[in-house]
């Protein structure tokens, strides 16, 4: 049987993070996936993810985002491509809604620069989006998008050339810890070591079924419409967006290439009972969804798609992350339930699991986010 030091299941945005800081530490790391590297069969794909510091979900974040934008910024410079793109952050929405108040409770938190826009200053700086009545708008300057794709496999390249070792399409069957050790069984081989580490995206549930966590998935879809005008491209100026509507929260990337103006929604969503029963097709009333919100808010948009793709949402009640150690084993730690809003963080939770599973403990902070919060389990 091989043995490592450490395991990893799950090798997406968190799980490839998690290999690649264990490996340059030097620790000798087996990281296992379902499917190939950089693959769509989850939630760590789609072109891009928005990144932002002023944070709406809650102020808790911004300490943890902006250890991430150092991560980033790091990974940039070890593997000498381009991830991180500072293109700016503009933030629609009712002045005592859920998007800008909270907003604005981060930025006077944590002090951080932001632009605050009545409705005339987003239809002059900003022509391409149309605001609603009464709407008042934030820009946030640092914020921007990553290349997601690009971040997993940067992530995996770098992990293999510390010494990782890397397999896929192997599914996990089974595992086991005590106080020697890990067992991990799959569809080929056993293999042993002294940690694990569990980051199984939307199979988190099943992969962690005895800690009992309460997990939803939810079916995202994500359209590139056409622009005839260049208004949406990135090099004239157009930043990433997100509004919030009476109808629900939506968001957008510029054109970067030739698949057109990515748009997606990010509230509502199709709950399904397993990754296994993901649909790739598009509903009727969902794709309307998307093209209401683009014929209303975003003016040089035509309906029509050039691309669709879709991802998984894994929602924890609370909607906050989970990263932890595990409570009956210690030495398994896991991130589980990130949401819909964990992709920018995933450097640096793959960092905080690196120091989970060799020291037990991390500086990082993700206190806030442990396992032993409430409302989190099927007992609760």
């Amino acid at each position: 049987m091989a043995t490592y030091d450490a395991i990893v299941i799950g090798t997406g945005g968190v799980g490839s993070a998690a290999a690649y800081h264990l490996a340059r530490r030097g620790h000798r790391v087996l990281g296992l996936d379902r499917f190939s590297h950089g693959h769509d069969q989850g939630s760590s794909h789609g072109q891009t993810r928005m990144i932002r510091q002023a944070y709406f979900e809650h102020p808790d974040y911004v300490p943890l985002v902006k250890e991430a934008y150092k991560s980033w910024d790091a990974l940039e410079s070890e593997i000498r491509t381009k991830l991180f793109h500072r293109i700016g952050l503009l933030e629609v929405g009712p002045p005592d809604g859920v998007l800008i108040p909270g907003v604005l409770a981060s930025v006077e938190k944590h002090n951080l620069t932001v632009d605050r826009l009545s409705e005339n200053d987003i239809r002059n700086r900003f022509p391409m989006f149309r605001s609603p009545s009464g709407y008042v708008g934030i820009f946030e300057n640092d914020a921007g998008y990553l290349l997601v794709e690009q971040c997993v496999l940067a992530h995996l390249q770098l992990a293999q050339q510390h010494g990782a070792e890397l397999l896929t399409d192997e599914k996990v069957v089974e595992w086991n810890a005590t106080s020697r050790g890990i067992t991990v069984r799959t569809t080929r081989a056993e293999y042993s070591a002294g940690q694990l580490v569990v980051t199984a995206g939307a199979w988190s549930e099943e992969v962690l079924a005895s800690l009992g966590t309460s997990l939803r998935i939810l079916v995202k879809h994500l359209q590139w419409y056409v622009s005839p005008s260049s208004e949406m491209q990135q090099q004239r100026g157009c930043p990433t967006f997100f509004f919030e509507l009476p109808e629900g929260c939506f968001y957008g990337f510029p054109q970067i290439d030739h698949r057109g103006v990515k748009v997606a929604e990010h509230s509502g969503g199709v709950e399904i009972s397993h990754p296994s029963r993901l649909e790739q097709r598009i509903s009727q009333s969902d794709q309307q969804r998307l093209d209401n919100f683009v014929s209303g808010c975003v003016a040089p948009l035509t309906t029509r798609s050039l691309d669709h793709k879709v991802c998984m949402y894994t929602m924890t009640p609370d909607e906050h992350f989970i990263v932890d150690r595990h409570p009956d084993h210690h030495n398994v730690c896991f991130a589980a339930g990130l949401s819909g809003h964990g992709f920018k963080f995933a450097c640096i939770l793959g960092a905080a699991l690196a120091d989970l599973a060799t020291q037990q403990t991390t500086e990082l902070p993700i206190d806030f986010l442990r396992a032993n919060r409430p409302g989190l389990y099927k007992t609760d």
